[in-house]
């Protein structure tokens, strides 16, 4: 059995390239080697097959926990720091099922589109820290929004010191760890000495100590002063109970908690930033957006705003071409398998790459330019387009965050016209394990005052 072929380069070249640009990376190996290619990643330099074509794709996410293919969670250590060990990630087999299971009810129905009053209101407060005529980063204004709403859904906090020191220090633990050098200690656990306050991994661990610390006051506050009346994510998961009739640890609850902050926060800025981005790039765009949202009632109601087509087909283009999620979680080959025309041997570690899967020119006739339409022509399948990965790990807050672009997006538009600031290209960047968009400057051109209220309007134009 042979692996197929790869980069002949030294295995800490790749890694290095793999870690500061992905994106060509990629690209560079798709082009000489095709459809799958061999790389060499991670702290041991173990051999890692990607895969883009969908039949491969299908083969290996739908055969999860099967003969063939097993998704361990012992796989997912690159997270671990942040998320630690009982997160949802990191598990395997029973206890990975457990766990989703007891995650996935407030991701869905009702629950989840009860949360549209409170992300719509927090994207308003937002928009009303802008002022006309001036400039504003998008991701920083985007990160506000889905950290407020992130943290309004899952700990049910608006205000109070406990809330604004989650959102700080957080955020700042995020931005801290996103550049290339932080992300080389996660792929590298040697490089991870804390040697005091101002080393890097001695600051991020100070501030995981201050974040974990709050967390776990918050739980012990919920487990003595129980709340029927709330329905926040926290309290939900506190009241779950598993088949055996036992509740989450806090040591569970703490790991599931920073799993849904880091990932339902940093992921939601980024779509949200590149949708913005699109939006105003192609005024043809903006307009169709603006005509479909027409007079329809602000707040639009949950079920109709997900009926809405062309909004949509935005958001799906939008996490098409530049996907937050480059890669699918790995699976290792568990008994010897066939695929696209190479023999797998047992423990073969393989990757679905949605980057490069989201750029097949079979599928995706001019995949470099933004087209929404092409989800209003045809349905693509769940291994055509896979931005939230696939199988048994797939996101468990997929809806939600489609929810919440969806709800941002259609305040933005309805309330307020915007521009982009300069002809400069975005392009992608690696943000921390994830993917990001070079700075993006939008500009405030008017508030639309048949939304906003006289007050609003006047407050901001005198802010100019």
């Amino acid at each position: 059995m042979s692996l197929p072929n790869g980069p002949k380069n030294p295995a800490i070249w790749q890694m290095f390239y793999w870690i500061t640009k992905p994106f060509s990376f990629m690209r560079s190996c798709a082009h000489d080697y095709g459809d799958c290619f061999t790389v060499m990643l991670g702290e041991e330099f173990a051999p890692v097959v990607f895969f883009s074509h969908p039949q491969a794709l299908q083969a290996i996410l739908t055969s999860d926990d099967s003969k063939m293919f097993d998704a361990p969670g012992e796989l997912n250590g690159l997270f671990e720091p942040f998320l630690g060990t009982q997160s949802v990630i990191g598990l395997s087999g029973d206890r990975h099922r457990r766990m989703r299971h007891l995650m996935m009810p407030p991701f869905h129905g009702e629950r989840m589109r009860s949360y549209g009053q409170l992300i719509g209101s927090i994207t308003e407060d937002v928009i009303r820290e802008w002022t006309v005529g001036k400039s504003f980063s998008v991701r920083e204004a985007m990160q506000a929004i889905s950290m407020r709403a992130i943290l309004g859904a899952v700990f049910g906090l608006a205000e109070g010191p406990r809330y604004q020191q989650l959102e700080k220090l957080l955020g700042t633990m995020l931005n801290e760890m996103s550049n290339p050098l932080s992300v080389s200690l996660l792929y590298f656990p040697i490089l991870r000495q804390d040697l005091g306050p101002l080393s890097p991994w001695g600051n991020f661990i100070r501030k995981r100590q201050q974040v974990d610390q709050i967390i776990y006051d918050e739980i012990s506050e919920r487990r003595t002063q129980p709340d029927g009346s709330r329905d926040d994510i926290l309290t939900l998961l506190m009241s779950a109970r598993d088949e055996a009739g036992e509740p989450m640890t806090d040591m569970e609850l703490r790991d599931e908690l920073m799993t849904l902050l880091v990932a339902g926060h940093e992921t939601t800025a980024t779509a949200l930033t590149w949708a913005l981005y699109w939006i105003h790039k192609f005024p043809s765009v903006r307009q169709q957006l603006l005509q479909e949202l027409e007079g329809m009632d602000v707040p639009l109601d949950p079920n109709v705003l997900l009926r809405l087509p062309y909004l949509n087909a935005v958001c799906c283009e939008t996490l098409r071409i530049y996907p937050v999620g480059m890669l699918t979680f790995p699976r290792v080959v568990r008994s010897s398998v066939e695929l696209m025309g190479h023999s797998l041997a047992p423990g073969t570690i393989v990757m679905g790459s949605i980057y490069l899967a989201h750029r097949r020119e079979d599928i995706y006739p001019d995949p470099e330019q933004f087209k929404p339409e092409r989800f209003l022509e045809r349905q693509f399948t769940p291994f055509e387009y896979l931005p939230f990965g696939g199988g048994s790990r797939r996101c468990i807050g997929m809806a939600f965050a489609q929810f919440e672009m969806k709800v941002v997006l259609s305040r933005i538009l309805s309330q307020v016209e915007l521009g982009l600031a300069d002809a400069r290209l975005v392009q992608p960047v690696r943000r921390g394990l994830t993917s990001g968009a070079s700075p993006v400057q939008l500009i405030v051109k008017n508030y639309h005052p048949t939304q906003l209220s006289r007050r609003d309007c006047h407050d901001s134009l005198l802010k100019s």
